[in-house]
């Protein structure tokens, strides 16, 4: 099986590429033109392609694979910009859109919690998006338009919703990176908000195995939250963390607000 992946060279897309290869599957990796291939993937066959002006025959430019994994998405971490809607949301449709137009039969494409808006308690993948920030907009908008899409062109499409990932080679500002990186500076204390909004985290590799599964299942449609379905409390969670280091810092609990854009309590439902 030819398996493409955009976005491979990001936190989540190395835990994707070392899965497939888990699974003895030698993935075709879509980068900007201007990656820095890293030596950790450049046993694998590259493909430069640039999604904001994607050609025309991007389907034979990644050596027609049977199934594509589109993890790739800019403007992160600021989920109120603009560019989500205004930038991102068109460049990854056309670049989808162009893909199955010439063939590709088998699509998944990660999407976000964040679609679920300010809903709160267990989510389940049948609700209705009502998302709060543009990015969950841009992601959700992105999902309608790839149903719509399917009556058009015979493709299945996999939407899996990502909730909190954690893990090695997270992005800095994540809290336990963050949690880290003041233990590393010294700091007597580390501030961080009243901590008890319950979210739903997942180690990265486990993650990866559920997104990679599903990506592999061809020919079906279908909506899943990629979550652990159990709820933990932000303090909790840093908590966790400190004493499985041993590490010794104080919490400043409530030195932040608590995120206007997210529920207090929400988590997936498997």
């Amino acid at each position: 099986m030819k398996v493409a992946v955009t976005g491979a060279n990001g936190f989540l897309g190395r835990y994707v590429v070392k899965e497939l290869e888990r699974l003895n599957i030698s993935p075709i990796l879509v980068m900007r033109p201007t990656t820095e291939v890293p030596t950790s993937l450049s046993h694998h066959l590259v493909v430069p392609i640039d999604i904001q002006s994607p050609p025309d025959n991007i389907y034979s430019l990644m050596h027609e694979p049977d199934v594509l994994i589109h993890l790739a998405w800019g403007g992160l971490p600021n989920y109120h910009s603009s560019c989500h809607l205004e930038k991102e949301l068109p460049a990854h449709f056309r670049f989808i859109e162009s893909a199955v137009s010439s063939g590709l039969e088998n699509v998944t494409v990660s999407g976000t919690c964040f679609e679920y808006g300010m809903q709160s308690g267990e989510l389940s993948p049948n609700l209705i998006a009502q998302p709060v920030t543009a990015y969950g907009e841009a992601k959700a908008s992105l999902h309608l338009q790839l149903n719509k899409l399917q009556s058009e062109f015979n493709f299945s499409l996999r939407w899996a919703r990502l909730f909190y990932l954690c893990g090695f080679g997270q992005g800095k500002n994540a809290i336990l990176p963050t949690l880290e990186a003041a233990v590393k500076n010294g700091d007597e204390v580390f501030n961080m908000s009243g901590g008890e909004q319950l979210r739903d985290y997942l180690p990265v590799e486990e993650a990866t195995a559920g997104l990679v599964s599903m990506a592999l299942e061809t020919g079906r449609t279908e909506v899943r939250n990629i979550c652990s379905g159990k709820p933990i409390s932000i303090r909790k969670l840093v908590e966790n963390k400190i004493s499985e280091e041993g590490w010794k810092i104080e919490l400043n609990l409530g030195h932040y607000p608590y995120p206007t854009y997210e529920p207090m309590e929400f988590w997936g439902k498997l």
